[in-house]
């Protein structure tokens, strides 16, 4: 019995952390989330900000005993765990909200953006990594943190893209599936390559493991394009027969079953877990009554309480302090140069080269310049590889944040110099906020009102 008991107490006792930490980091998420819309960013730039004012950066250093106190390691994992299952849902959600009818025409110029997206930066960022090596990471193998920082610096970040998208209303217009598309060629090769820096780091390379992960990858987009999605269409069609039907428990319970599935299979394959749940909404995006039931049911949740947690936990990791020297302040200023500067050159020249307009260009090279979700993660898992520093960690952090906080401003400048025809289908701010019922406040920009 008192075996018992202590067990209970002990539960209850982690119930308490949990429960606390929670409440600090929604808090936290829903303020910076607000005041960030106030100055015409996104609200997620604003949630990855209050993770890194949370983290050692700025409350750290002001109250040094409230991080080991208010947030013990010994829960991490709940967390990380909590922030990972947000991602799933998210990748799922934001793959149905593109329209990628469009790529008929377009496929060609996607695969070109995509391919320059990881050229230039990778060849940049693996330059500098090379010469950076002796004066920031001399402990680390040489080849492992070049090859990291070319990986790193080459992501595109296709879930903040796709909410940005969403809360610019370009989500179902021509220039946002081929943008999404481009990007999630991008991401998944990125996950091949940061198995690849694993396998090298760790003195395991084989050739064969990273061709076999690619053709897995390509044969799971078959799988999933002609023999998954006609039998989950026909089973939509029973699911939801009418406009006014609707996701009960258990038919909700089984779509959960099914993306956790595919979830689990991209994580056997090696390309990481957000992956097949992304492919999957993608195939259904043309499923419009299934979108919004399913969405119903999941978004509020996923936006209010999952997402937070990934974004204050990361936060929580990163130490401005670390970057202590004009030295590394400078080689930070690096960093972001060559990664902004390839993705930007690199993709909006491929897409001119593809027959879009300077404008257009400039709008897929801004949004391809996007990391923040994607950087974070792939930044982490440099970190917990053990092939980067604090320091560059430090510095990757603030590449991953700038580069996102740039896309809006800029994208505010850049849309309204397309023709609402060559932009594509268009929602209207009543449709868009109807489609996407986790947007906060006005629409930024409903592109055919900005002056």
């Amino acid at each position: 019995m008192l075996l018992a008991v202590d067990h209970v107490n002990q539960v209850e006792a982690l119930m308490l952390v949990v429960l606390q930490q929670l409440v600090v980091m929604i808090a936290a998420a829903r303020l910076g989330g607000w005041f960030f819309r106030k100055l015409g960013q996104p609200t997620v730039v604003g949630e990855i900000a209050a993770g890194l004012i949370l983290g050692p950066s700025v409350v750290g250093r002001l109250f040094p005993g409230f991080i080991p106190a208010f947030f013990p390691t010994d829960v991490t994992p709940i967390f990380q765990t909590l922030g990972q299952l947000g991602l799933i849902f998210l990748m799922f959600l934001i793959g149905m909200e593109f329209d990628f009818g469009h790529l008929r025409k377009m496929g060609r110029t996607a695969g070109m953006i995509g391919a320059s997206g990881i050229a230039l930066p990778f060849a940049g960022a693996l330059a500098l990594g090379w010469w950076m090596q002796p004066l920031v990471a001399m402990e680390i193998p040489r080849y492992g943190f070049a090859l990291f920082m070319a990986t790193a610096c080459s992501v595109t970040a296709i879930p903040i893209l796709g909410r940005i998208m969403i809360e610019f209303g370009i989500n179902r217009t021509r220039l946002g599936a081929l943008t999404i598309s481009a990007a999630a060629m991008v991401d998944a090769l990125i996950w091949i390559m940061l198995a690849t820096v694993a396998a090298i780091v760790r003195g395991n390379l084989d050739l064969g493991s990273v061709a076999a992960m690619l053709g897995l990858t390509i044969g799971l987009v078959a799988v999933v394009l002609f023999v998954i999605r006609p039998l989950v269409v026909a089973w939509i069609a029973r699911l939801l027969p009418t406009e006014e039907s609707s996701l009960n428990v258990t038919s909700l319970a089984l779509w959960i079953l099914v993306i956790f599935a595919m979830a689990m299979i991209t994580n056997w394959i090696g390309i990481f877990s957000i992956i097949g749940p992304f492919l999957l909404g993608a195939a259904l995006h043309d499923q419009h009554r299934f979108r919004e039931a399913f969405a119903g049911k999941t978004q509020d949740f996923v936006y209010s309480l999952l997402l937070p947690v990934f974004f204050t936990y990361t936060g929580l990791r990163t130490d401005i302090g670390t970057l202590n020297t004009p030295l590394l302040w400078a080689l930070c200023g690096l960093v972001c140069l060559v990664a902004i500067g390839g993705k930007i050159i690199g993709c909006g020249a491929a897409a001119r080269l593809g027959g879009l307009s300077w404008p257009e260009s400039g709008c897929v090279a801004i949004m391809m310049n996007t990391r923040a979700l994607m950087g974070l993660i792939a930044i982490n898992v440099g970190r917990e590889m053990g092939v980067i520093p604090p320091s560059v960690f430090c510095m990757l952090i603030i590449m991953a944040v700038l580069t996102t906080f740039m896309t809006s401003p800029i994208l505010r400048r850049l849309l309204p110099l397309i023709p609402a025809e060559d932009l594509g289908q268009q929602s209207s701010r009543e449709e868009t906020i109807a489609e996407n019922g986790a947007i906060d406040g006005p629409i930024p920009v409903p592109h055919t009102t900005l002056k």
